[in-house]
């Protein structure tokens, strides 16, 4: 084979490669904006609760900070028909699957620091902190 040939042959194995490697670290860790449109449905609003979007697989934010006697409502903005939960850590709540455009919520009475999770998707976590 040529030097020129030899050449062409490495230059494609090495594109191949960086595709491969690019494809490993690109999971769905949810680290980017949220972008689009998602509305909370006017039935499943809390008025003054904070809203926790759920997109690209994340909670978004992964923590919020909230004071006693708020209320946290995760509303799922997924583009596509991937439903979501959020499950707490310590089974003090649980919501049904909540399909695209759906939303669940939960007021936390009580100081603490409340991990939870997907349960479909376990390796999306998240974290409320109550003052």
């Amino acid at each position: 084979m040529s030097l020129v040939g030899r050449a062409l042959v490495w230059g494609a194995a090495g594109a191949i490669a960086l595709a491969a490697a690019a494809a490993c670290f690109s999971d769905r860790s949810g680290t980017g904006p949220v972008t689009g449109t998602c509305q909370l449905p006017v039935e499943d609003s809390v008025p003054g609760s904070v809203v926790v979007p759920i997109s690209n697989f994340a909670f978004l934010p992964a923590e919020v900070h909230i004071r006693a006697g708020q209320t946290v409502t995760w509303l799922n903005c997924e583009a596509d028909a991937t439903a979501h939960t959020t499950h707490s850590n310590d089974e003090l709540w649980s919501s049904p699957l909540l399909s695209s455009g759906t939303a669940f919520s939960h007021t936390f009475d009580q100081p603490g620091t409340f991990d939870y999770h997907c349960d479909p998707h376990p390796f999306m976590t998240g974290r409320v902190v109550v003052e």
